[in-house]
């Protein structure tokens, strides 16, 4: 019975005892399962061995009966084990046959004479047995399973490493050689958003979207990082042409990633990944994606990382964190990014005890008891619950070539970190490793050498696709593959058993065989695992043989063998070719590189399958593609491969391929992203007009290289042959000048032009067909005719030069010739003179006139006008284009470089000869000199002092002559000596005049052809022209002093002078031959100013000036015209917090603007730093380019950050009120202190609020408002102006709380009228909410959306049946109503209109307008068809109703008016040229004395108080239009009877106007106002001007801001925006009614605008200073005004401005005359001579009071040298003055002393 005794044994009683009890299995079940002797063996069992332990209480108890009664295995399996079982069995059966002394031998004897039967029978009950025992043994172990493909499932959560970071998506690498990727959508919630937000963007600006808005993956993770992801799908990989590729999506998105983790589980120690919310100064707000939105993370700014910038941590950034520590409730978890302190396990930081096994997920950190060792991994519990398991290669076991039993115990502790969940198997399992690089979860490392510790990327020491040729084989695994080193210590390959041979290898032996231990052999690395620590290597020899692997190994420019794989199709026909380069690898080549020539049909050429032979033109490896080309002039080429832009070399020659033709050239694509232009010139040696007539898009050119610009990425290329242009080539061009004359024979002929080598240069040139002769197009074809190739041309004239394109251009016009050879041909614009007769040709015919131009490109224009008679009547003036013309130049405009011919009006000049004095050397005469005393040209030498006579005064220079025939120049840099001796610095030489004589000094000879003056000796025209100097120091010096470029020195000041208004420069000239530019931000230290430098900085002005940088090798000069440091070349270190600068506008966007401070400095500006008033906070008010003033508010020096601010309060002196102050500190909040903020970011949590840049409050959802909003998100959006209190403030965290609930703002907040709150017989109002045709329902004003019912019985007195709801009302109309009826059950209300009910509690004029306007419509629709029956009564009033009218307005006058203002509210006459801002009567009273006239008439009739019946037909029909002139209009039909005579009178319209705002009807005022503006003739526009100012006075009184703007800009619009300006101010100041609006405060903004916008107005900064003096009491921002108008106005205003000034500090009230007398001092010490300043100052004083005051500035005024009539106007205002207020002892002092004046005027006499 040995089978029984075997059966029988303690091992597997104990083993199945076990499984029994562990599974609570039903005993039932497995006794239909076991054999009877097993039966039996059981009951003999003792009971203690039975009971065991169990294993876990977290496990969920397996089904004792299955569903359906069926086994647990499936048929599969359970038929494998019966087939396991029956070989094991006959295994023993045969072993025990052979060995005749085993033990139970002869009981096998004995049942060998059993039956067959019964055989048959034992044999199948041991089959069964053995099948249980596998079952129960497989069932209760923990199976060691690594990750794969298939284990991978949806839900699955794993730790990866970042192994690549591409455009659209992240690659992580998985355990056991997996690799996953999450897209860009799966990251996190706030990166979502922001990608919304770019694509919302996208699609509002409708083009693509900035690069500043681009997301760049590499800014959010790194290389290495770890992070658990969740597996969303897996699916095959679409993206590679390998079959059987799979691929899996992952998500990190925290709630993914953190699934199954609740507040609870948070325990420290443990692992969570979060996404970044924002970032804060101290930190980051972090997102952990649990089901609690309450629960948020804080990474302090320290834990990010070791040398980590926080700041610069994107919002949406995901980490794998570290939970340090948690608030007391457990809201707040303080998480940890450091790597350093998650990865340190030696102090501690792994999960030590969690609430339940929900806690461990991937990345956390675990320490974990052996409870088993098998040959293919370890199997552990944590916490004495949680099964883990690790393989062979994260236990580290298969890297160090140790034995798993070496290394691990049972019974022992190790540490390990979670990489895997099983979320599938049952009890929960986990995959761990106790890898040391995931451990501290740091990148793998390796040992750069032997004798070294340095450690370096493994992939770096060994690179993908490397061959290793001995890989010595480490470990084997029999069914799984080879472990072998590589040459990397610490880091082994592995080769999976499939690809260790080409062929299939069942097995692997460690022994035996060609692969057993420390065998070598050939592989090849074709990938590596960060994660796993391993390099995937083949021993396949067809992998071995591949060329590539990757797309990496393929270099650009290699040349490669493929096979065609497909041809691609589209609409147009075949767009490509596919070639197959290796397994996995395909490229495309384009339709232009299929060949050199461009196929027909290239499906005839390409076969798939065919080998080609291709050279690599481009590869993208991040969107894995390739372009090759299959043209041989390409594939062929030895050419150097140009890939880079810094591998170029100019000179060099390459192939290229044109991918674009332009009309000005074509562009070639090389190799890479390497490209070149071609431009038309260096097309070819020959004329190319249209470069499309001789390219083609795809043909291959040789080029040269002429250029290459590495930094901005462009190459220009040649076709010409360099070598055929050599340096005396180039030194020759450099010599040619426009104009010369040259000799050459004819190279090539074409059909339109002739090219001709130059004789003694070689250079190439053309003469065009049209430039052979002066007569008609045949003659030049007849002279094309007979030139020949090899043919000498002589006398041609270079026309025009193209030096950086070597073209130049002849002709050989005989009129051109002559003129050149002369000496008259224009080749540049300081050869123009006016009067002179001049040659040139038609460059082109307009309807204006016509363009003549010279040599060297100049161009004259010949108007209309200009041109003959005869001329003008033919078609294109009787011209042509380059018809040869002669004219006389007629004007010359030296600022614009232009000239005017004529070609009628002008005399042929006499010819002159020598003995006419024309002077053609040193010695000949000169006529008439100005000095009188020069002779010879030659007497004027350097530094000869003469005279010189005006003959026109330029711009920039003034024209002399120093005798009839010899002309000079002064520059205006010649003239002056200090900047104080510049009287207009705008217009400096408006001093002079023509035909004045100045004393001169010869300087030299002016070259007007390159701009500057030469020394004496260089007289090469025949006609000089001198360049001179005008400057007191040069006169009154021998020695001239030239001023040189090396002699200016940076930092030195000098007067400049504008000689060129560029965009963004001012050209300036120092001296005649030193030039100089100035920067737009350079030019002054008021910002206004550069808006319009044209106008502020004109040609000729001068400027004072320092140096900032001098480069005299480029011949460079850059100046500054500021006082303080240039802006141009500010740096961050020199900026200074408070710093005021200026700076341009560069980007503007909704919530912000960006400018730019200097070449290298540039930052944004926010909404909060916009504006003192945030209400006017708007980036669209700002231009692209603006010049505005910022001021620097903070610096963090160590980020080099840097806070900008454009508030009035900041940048300006301003004296306007700061709405919304600065905040800058949490601590300048107070709580319950009310602010305004802009919204910062709208989250689920609540509303983020800007409240200064840096702070920023929070808003819970709770204080949002007051009532329920359903979708609050959709109320608030970024960039949204909200007021709300500070309700909270926490300084050690930097949190600020506040709520926008308006019943926590509002002091006077009143609730919202509810329905139990309305009362029986209460008066409401509300508006129309719908209208039927039974009634109308209202809705309360004020109310919580209370609304009721008005039936349209309730609406008038009158019957119901004649009322139709929907003639009288419209929704919106905003009514008054009575509450009849309340029903609280239905919650029903019912209103009452009638105007019975309103006058029953006493009367109102609303009641009463409501009831009236009801039955006034009815009244006109009788009036109408009264008219019908009798139209001979249209013009009749209605005396009775005009009577009532006027009795009720007179007694209302009567009880409210008083009469006694009559004339102070009496409207302006008529013919005044405009109305006074405030003069005008908006009461209306001007009817009042109409209404008197009447009201006797109305207080004796009986029947005032009765409410009038509306009859169908006026009983008396009287025309009053005679008495309109007595009473003046009283109704309506009077003014608009009057208008019809009067329309263009302002005073009737503005009486109309006040007769509807008698009648409280502002709206009708309005479009009586517009009428008045559409009807008015435009001719009269003084009348206009009356009704705009009546109408701002209307808004200012009865309107809001927003309707006060709105006819404010149309007044600006239609008339002169600053009188509009003006007359606002004036009404805002005079304007006393409603002081919430701040009239004074509005009047102070106002100016403030035209402070700016009329900057050079000095009627604005007077009127604003008074302004300020007397209505806004502010004298020091009235007396700043005074510096910034001396800057703004011309000099030939500043005296007369400070002189007012000076007046106002008198006679303002908050003045000071001792300052006023200070100013007036300082100009009567300039101006001694000026009267008026004299005689202004002694008014002043004498209205003072002073006497001696008054006394001495008398006696200082007659101590001037004055005329007699003057002197005596003094002294009679002295003795009037004395005889006033004096005595007579200072009376006869007064006469005395004008009888001595007069005796010393008589002696001198």
């Amino acid at each position: 019975m040995a089978p029984v005794k075997r059966k029988g044994s303690p091992t597997e009683e104990k083993r199945s005892s076990k499984t029994l009890h562990a599974d609570h299995r039903s005993p039932k079940r497995l006794r239909k399962l076991e054999p009877e002797s097993a039966k039996e063996n059981s009951e003999k069992t003792p009971a203690s061995t039975v009971q065991p332990t169990k294993l876990s209480t977290l496990r969920e108890e397996e089904p004792a009966f299955p569903r359906g009664g069926a086994s647990v295995l499936t048929p599969l399996e359970y038929k494998q084990i019966q087939i396991d079982a029956t070989r094991d069995v006959l295994f023993e059966q045969n072993a025990l046959r052979k060995s005749g002394d085993a033990p139970g031998d002869d009981s096998e004897k004995a049942n060998d004479t059993v039956g067959p039967l019964k055989k048959r029978k034992i044999l199948r009950g041991k089959k069964i047995k053995k099948a249980n025992a596998t079952r129960e043994n497989e069932e209760n172990e923990v199976r060691i399973e690594g990750l794969s493909y298939k284990r991978a499932t949806p839900g699955t959560l794993v730790l990866g490493q970042v192994s690549q970071i591409n455009d659209h998506d992240i690659a992580l690498a998985l355990p056991n050689n997996l690799t996953g990727y999450v897209p860009l959508t799966a990251i996190s919630d706030q990166l979502d958003r922001r990608l919304d937000d770019i694509m919302r963007d996208g699609d509002d600006s409708g083009s693509e979207g900035s690069k500043e808005d681009d997301i760049d993956l590499k800014s959010y993770f790194s290389i290495g990082q770890y992070l658990r992801a969740y597996v969303s799908t897996t699916s095959d990989d679409t993206s590679t042409v390998a079959k059987g590729k799979k691929r899996i999506e992952l998500s990190l998105r925290p709630r993914l990633a953190n699934k199954g983790l609740s507040k609870q589980e948070l325990v420290v120690n443990s692992m969570v990944q979060a996404s970044v919310v924002s970032v804060e100064d101290h930190g980051m707000v972090m997102d952990l994606g649990l089901d609690d939105s309450k629960v948020k993370g804080f990474m302090s700014s320290k834990e990010a990382g070791h040398n980590v910038d926080h700041s610069q941590i994107q919002e949406g950034a995901v980490f794998l964190c570290l939970v340090t520590g948690l608030s007391s409730n457990g809201n707040i978890v303080k998480i940890s990014a450091d790597v350093q302190k998650a990865g340190n396990l030696k102090k501690s930081n792994f999960v030590v005890e969690a609430p339940t096994v929900d806690a461990f997920l991937p990345g956390t950190a675990v320490e974990f008891l052996v409870s088993g060792v098998r040959h293919n991994g370890v199997v552990g519990k944590v916490m004495g619950m949680l099964d883990v398991t690790t393989d062979l290669i994260h236990s580290g076991t298969a890297t160090s070539g140790k034995n798993l039993d070496g290394i691990f115990k049972a019974g022992d502790k190790f540490k390990g970190r979670i990489i895997f969940t099983c979320p599938n198997s049952e009890p929960k399992k986990l995959g761990i490793s106790t890898r040391q690089h995931i451990l501290s979860l740091t990148p793998m490392q390796a040992f750069q050498g032997k004798d070294t510790k340095e450690k370096k990327d493994p992939v770096e020491m060994l690179p993908i696709s490397s061959i290793v040729e001995e890989a010595v084989v480490i470990r084997v695994e029999p069914n799984g593959g080879l472990f072998v080193s590589v040459g990397v210590k610490g880091v082994p390959g592995f080769v999976h058993i499939s690809r260790v041979s080409d062929g299939k290898i069942e097995s692997l032996s460690e022994s035996t065989g060609p692969y057993k231990l420390g065998s070598t052999h050939r592989s090849r690395v074709i990938g590596y695992n960060p994660m796993d620590g391993l390099f995937l290597v083949s021993m396949e020899q067809k992998i071995l043989d591949q060329p590539f692997l990757r797309i990496e190994d393929i270099k650009i420019g290699e040349v490669v063998k493929g096979q065609v794989e497909k041809l691609v199709i589209n609409d147009a026909g075949a767009a490509g070719v596919l070639i197959n380069l290796a397994e996995g690898i395909t490229g495309l080549v384009p339709e232009m590189h299929m060949s050199d020539t461009k196929l027909v049909h290239p499906e005839k050429k390409f076969k798939e399958g065919m080998n080609v032979t291709a050279r690599i033109l481009s590869t993208e490896p991040g969107k894995r593609q390739l372009r090759l080309t299959l043209k041989k002039t390409l594939v062929y080429s030895e050419a150097p491969i140009f890939k880079t832009y810094e591998q170029v070399a100019v000179g060099s020659q390459c192939p290229g391929t044109i991918i674009k033709l332009l009309n000005s050239g074509a562009v070639v694509q090389f190799y890479g992203s390497v490209r070149g232009f071609l431009p038309v010139s260096e097309m070819s040696e020959a004329y190319i007009q249209d470069p499309s007539q001789h390219f083609r898009i795809g043909q291959v050119v040789s080029v040269h290289i002429i250029s290459v610009d590495t930094a901005n990425r462009r190459m220009q290329v040649s076709c010409k042959d360099p070598s055929a242009f050599g340096l005396a080539q180039q030194a020759a061009l450099k010599k040619l000048k426009a104009g010369e004359v040259v000799h050459g024979p004819v190279t090539e002929k074409s059909s339109d032009h002739i090219m001709v080598e130059l004789e003694g240069s070689g250079l190439k040139a053309i003469l065009l067909l049209s430039h052979l002769t002066d007569g008609s197009e045949q003659k030049n074809i007849s002279a094309f005719k007979r030139v020949r190739v090899g043919q000498m041309l002589r006398n041609l004239v270079v026309l025009e030069k193209v030096e950086n394109k070597r073209l130049i251009t002849l002709t050989s016009k005989p009129s051109l010739v002559e003129s050149a050879k002369a000496g008259k041909l224009l080749t540049q614009f300081d050869d123009v003179k006016e009067g002179e007769l001049v040659s040139g040709f038609v460059k082109s015919i307009t309807l204006s006139g016509v363009f003549v131009q010279f040599a060297g490109g100049l161009t004259g224009l010949i108007l209309k006008r200009c041109l003959p008679e005869e001329a003008i009547r033919l078609p294109d003036f009787g011209m042509r284009q380059f018809q040869s013309v002669t004219a006389a130049i007629q004007s010359v405009q030296h600022g614009q470089q232009r000239f005017l011919l004529t070609m009628t009006g002008y005399d042929k000049p006499k010819e002159v000869t020598a003995n006419t004095g024309t002077i053609a050397g040193p010695g000949r005469p000169i006529i008439n000199a100005v000095d009188g005393k020069s002779t010879t040209v030659s007497d004027f030498d350097f530094g000869k002092l003469t005279k010189a006579r005006i003959t026109s005064i330029k711009n920039t220079q003034i024209n002399v002559r120093l005798a009839d025939n010899i002309p000079g120049r002064i520059d205006m840099s010649q003239i002056f000596d200090s900047w104080d001796g510049i009287e207009d610095k705008k217009a400096p030489l408006r001093k002079f005049s023509t035909r004045q004589e100045l004393p001169v000094r010869v300087m030299g000879i002016h070259d007007a052809r390159n701009h500057r003056f030469l020394p004496i000796t260089h007289r090469g025209a025949s006609v000089p022209t001198f360049e001179l100097s005008a400057k007191p120091s040069d006169l009154e010096s021998e020695d001239i002093d030239i001023l040189t470029l090396d002699r200016v020195k940076p930092g030195s000041s000098w007067i400049a002078f504008v000689n060129n208004v560029g965009k963004d420069y001012l050209w300036v000239n120092l001296s005649p031959n030193v030039r100089g530019r100035v920067r737009a931000f350079d030019l002054s230290d008021d910002v206004s100013l550069l808006k319009d430098l044209d106008k502020n900085f004109p040609v000729g002005s001068a400027l004072k000036a320092h140096v900032i940088k001098v480069d005299p090798q480029n011949n460079r000069l850059d100046l500054s015209a500021r006082s303080t440091i240039s802006p141009s070349s500010l740096a961050f270190d020199q900026l200074v917090k408070g710093m005021v600068l200026p700076a341009r506008v560069t980007k503007v966007t909704e919530r912000s603007i960006v400018v730019q401070l200097s070449d290298i400095l540039s930052g944004p500006v926010d909404l909060i730093d916009l504006s003192d008033d945030y209400d006017e906070a708007n980036p669209a008010k700002y231009t692209k380019n603006e010049i505005i003033r910022v001021c620097i508010t903070d610096l963090d020096i160590p980020n080099k950050r840097k806070n900008l601010s454009t508030r009035p309060s900041r940048v300006l002196n301003s004296s306007l009120p700061v709405k919304d102050p600065e905040v800058t500190s949490i601590t300048q909040i107070r709580i319950n202190k009310i602010i305004r903020g802009f919204v910062k970011n709208v989250a689920d949590s609540g509303v983020f609020i800007t409240l200064g840049s840096n702070v920023t409050a929070y808003v819970r959802i709770s204080d949002l408002s007051d009532s329920f909003i359903k979708d609050w998100k959709a109320a608030f959006e970024v960039g949204q102006l909200v007021t709300g209190k500070i309700i909270a403030i926490d300084p050690l965290l930097n949190h600020v709380q506040m709520s926008l609930k308006r019943s926590i703002i509002d002091k006077d907040f009143v609730p919202p009228i509810t329905f139990h709150d309305i009362k029986m017989g209460q008066i409401v109002t509300g508006k129309i909410r719908k209208v039927e045709e039974f009634g109308v329902f209202i809705v309360l004003d004020g109310s919580a959306n209370v609304s009721g019912l008005c039936h349209k019985s309730e609406m008038v007195d009158k019957s119901a049946a004649a009322v139709d709801p929907r003639k009288i009302y419209e929704e919106g109309d905003a009514v008054k109503a009575k509450v009849l009826k309340i029903e609280l059950e239905k919650r029903r209300i019912n209103f009452g209109l009638k105007a019975s009910y309103f006058k029953e509690e006493g009367g109102s004029e609303e009641g009463d307008s409501d009831s009236e306007a009801i039955e006034g419509g009815e009244a006109e629709e009788t009036a109408d068809s009264a008219s019908e029956d009798e139209p001979g009564e249209q013009g009749g009033v209605d005396i009775e109703n005009v009577k009532d009218f006027n009795s009720e307005e007179g007694e209302d006058y009567d009880e409210k008016s008083d009469p006694g203002n009559e004339t102070e509210n009496a409207p302006i006459a008529k013919g005044k040229g405009g109305l006074s801002a405030g003069g005008f009567d908006w009461t209306a009273s001007i009817l009042d004395e109409g209404n008197k006239r009447t009201m006797s008439d109305s207080e004796s009739s009986p029947d005032v108080d009765k409410p009038k019946k509306k009859r169908r037909k006026p009983e008396i029909k009287l025309d009053l239009t005679g008495e309109l002139d007595a009473n003046g209009p009283q109704s309506v039909a009077d003014f608009e009877r009057l208008l019809l005579g009067q329309p263009n009178s302002s005073y009737l319209w503005l009486t109309y106007m006040a007769f509807q705002l008698q009648l409280s009807e502002v709206a009708k005022a309005r479009e009586i106002a517009e009428r008045a503006l559409q009807t008015i003739n435009i001719r009269e526009e003084s009348e206009k001007m009356n009704v705009w100012i009546a109408l701002l006075n209307l808004e200012n009184t009865y309107g809001t801001d927003e309707t006060i703007d709105e006819v404010f800009k149309r007044a600006s619009q239609y008339n002169d925006a600053q009188e509009i300006h003006e007359r606002l101010t004036s009404i805002y100041i005079q304007s006393t009614k409603n002081e919430i609006r701040y009239p004074i405060q509005k009047a102070d903004a106002l100016f403030q605008t035209m402070v700016k916008k009329f900057s050079q107005s000095p009627k604005i900064y007077l009127n604003y200073a008074t302004f300020l003096f007397d209505n806004h009491s502010s004298p020091a921002a009235a007396r700043s005004l005074l510096s910034r108008a001396s800057q703004a106005l011309p000099p030939h205003a500043q005296l007369d401005i400070t002189s007012k000034f000076a007046q106002l500090e008198f006679k303002c009230h908050t003045g000071d005359p001792e300052r006023g007398r200070t100013i007036f001092e300082g100009l009567l010490t300039t101006f001694p001579k000026r009267l008026d300043l004299w005689n202004v100052l002694l008014d002043l004083e004498i209205k003072q009071g002073d006497r001696e005051q008054v006394r001495r500035i008398f006696e200082r005024v007659l101590g001037l040298p004055l005329r007699a009539k003057k002197a005596k106007f003094f002294f009679k205002r002295w003795l009037e003055f004395e005889e006033k207020i004096g005595d007579m002892k200072s009376v006869e002092a007064v006469k005395a002393k004008a009888a001595n004046y007069v005796k010393g005027i008589t002696v001198a006499e």
